[in-house]
């Protein structure tokens, strides 16, 4: 345990240093290519820190955090765009966390800062380009799906501390039903392991996000938005689950293969190879992070988890464009439906490799390990202690 802090401090101790090296790189070169090949070593560097872990939380949180989202906010970041890119610069504390940090600043937080500036429109300019970006592409399918499908925000609510005090207790209640696992069915199990995961990945993220807007001063879109509320797999994936993950892969792969495949399509067909591109890359990322967390050799059912999402939300854009809003199934139809492929596809494809790696044992026992130091100020390590619930 002791050596696995160590690590863990030494991994975000080069983190800290190679975003000082980009931030101070940034000042030199110009934006482009230049500034792109100055960042390689960063993106390297960044793949690697995850073996340096091996505990699930620890691992799974740098490999995330890190060689994801920091790597595609930084491949932005050579173009000055994406949310690192600010003008003027943003402070160091603001860049850091924002580079390494799961967090999306809200549009009221921006209008609030740039109504501050001396110019007053800089910011706000670039601000309404994004939005105007957002427009354009929403008008394609019915008023808003192309933003949905990869990557566009809806207009999320705040939640309200009865939001995450409800989730918490469902979180406490799901640990009592492990303690009769013996006693449920295997895909009952499945189900509640769904379920698990949204609840602590939305209070995880939530708790993150409060600690740096209590940093920043900033106010935070969530992370996620009642995604079992979703009405169907496009409005699912774009507008309910893992909105930092679907915003930052909207710049950097969906407008990118959208433009050049819309140099042999029409605009209509150019978003579909995008949307499968997009689906593709989250697919192959989460199979690199489900490496990290397990060093086991790659099965690909994670990858294809999201090659057949992305099909489907392809072929459901499709469906739509051909009645053209003459016919929709009714929510309480097309919702329970979205979810149930949804949760079909994770028991067959998603679950399989994340179970091998023994992840919610091993994430148990990590937690068995915490609590004795937090409670008896001693390290002990997650293989000495025994998890009651597995």
């Amino acid at each position: 345990m002791e050596g696995e802090m160590k690590n863990f401090v030494f991994v975000w101790t080069t983190v800290l240093a190679s975003l000082l090296f980009c931030r101070k790189i940034s000042k030199v070169i110009a934006p482009g290519t230049t500034r792109l090949l100055a960042f390689i070593p960063v993106f390297c560097i960044f793949f690697y820190l995850p073996l340096l872990l091996t505990a699930v939380h620890l691992c799974g949180t740098t490999s995330f955090f890190i060689t994801w989202l920091a790597n595609f906010k930084l491949l932005l970041y050579a173009f000055d765009k994406g949310p690192l890119f600010s003008n003027p610069r943003l402070p160091l504390s603001k860049f850091i966390l924002t580079a390494c940090v799961p967090i999306k600043i809200s549009d009221k937080s921006q209008n609030k800062k740039t109504s501050t500036q001396v110019n007053g429109k800089s910011d706000e300019s670039q601000a309404n380009g994004r939005r105007s970006e957002g427009k354009s592409d929403e008008s394609q399918v019915n008023g808003k799906s192309d933003e949905s499908q990869a990557g566009g925000a809806s207009k999320k609510r705040k939640k309200s501390p009865i939001n995450y005090s409800v989730k918490f207790m469902v979180f406490v209640l799901l640990l009592k039903i492990y303690e009769y696992g013996d006693q449920l069915h295997p895909l009952m199990k499945m189900a509640l392991f769904c379920v698990h995961i949204y609840v602590v990945l939305d209070v995880g993220l939530a708790m993150v996000a409060y600690l740096a807007r209590a940093i920043v001063g900033f106010e935070l879109e969530p992370q996620f938005d009642e995604p079992y509320l979703a009405t169907s797999l496009q409005d699912f994936w774009g507008k309910r689950w893992n909105l930092m993950v679907t915003g930052i892969l909207h710049p950097t792969v969906y407008l990118p293969v959208r433009s050049i495949s819309g140099r042999f399509l029409s605009r209509d067909l150019a978003s579909l190879p995008a949307v499968t591109a997009t689906f593709i890359v989250s697919g192959l990322m989460h199979e690199l992070i489900f490496y990290y967390l397990g060093r086991l050799k790659p099965t690909w059912e994670v990858t294809w988890f999201f090659v057949i999402h992305g099909v489907l939300v392809s072929v459901e854009l499709v469906v739509k464009r051909a009645v053209g809003g003459r016919f929709r199934l009714p929510a309480v139809v097309s919702g329970p439906l979205a979810l149930g492929v949804v949760m079909a596809t994770s028991f067959w494809l998603f679950f399989p490799p994340f179970l091998r790696c023994e992840t919610e044992l091993r994430s148990c026992k990590e937690l068995v390990a915490f609590m004795e130091l937090v409670v008896r100020g001693r390290f002990v390590g997650p293989n000495d202690v025994s998890c009651p619930y597995y």
